[in-house]
């Protein structure tokens, strides 16, 4: 069994598209995940499976429109792969300044090297991001609330979906994922 984390995209945002965590754990139980763990509101899954990361986000997301009503974007990664997102961070979490704040976007998919090309040609002062794989690490110096640099602007310019999670829920999660795995 592969561990594996979901990020869902867009839910339960100023009292949109609500899916209760309950509701989200025992989705992926009566899939047949295992180890089944959720973490916040922001839909947040850890979780173990056997299968290829295609054909379990199709799954999962076809499950969540069948129970929700209505479609959600889901971003997936292996506990691995979230281990490696974490590492390869190039901003230094732990030097930020004050009112300065640390995300990562995690993209469904890896962008075309034209969508990079796109978001590289991008004003986002102060504001900074990095685009490594299929992530890109966002770091704000101001409040989000005035930034440029939005998960819109960074799908409309990549030309794939993204969902964000600042530094501590990453991190929250890969120790979650991490302890599941049984390292």
């Amino acid at each position: 069994m592969t561990t594996c984390i979901a990020l869902l995209r867009g839910i339960n945002v100023g009292g949109h598209r609500l899916i209760k965590m309950a509701d989200l754990k025992a989705m992926f139980e009566a899939l047949g995940f295992g180890g089944v763990l959720t973490y916040i509101q922001s839909g947040n899954v850890v979780f173990q499976a056997d299968e290829t990361e295609a054909p379990l986000r199709q799954r999962i997301e076809q499950q969540i429109a069948a129970m929700c009503g209505f479609p959600v974007t889901v971003a997936l990664r292996t506990h691995d792969e979230l281990a490696r997102v974490i590492t390869a961070c190039p901003f230094a979490p732990d030097a930020l300044l004050e009112g300065e704040h640390l995300y990562v976007a995690l993209l469904a998919e890896a962008p075309a090297s034209t969508g990079i090309e796109r978001m590289l040609a991008s004003k986002t002062e102060p504001d900074e991001f990095r685009v490594l794989g299929r992530e890109v690490y966002l770091l704000y110096r101001q409040s989000m609330r005035e930034t440029q640099l939005t998960n819109g602007l960074l799908e409309s310019r990549l030309g794939v979906p993204a969902t964000s999670r600042n530094w501590r829920t990453l991190t929250t999660l890969a120790a979650m994922s991490k302890t599941l795995a049984g390292e």
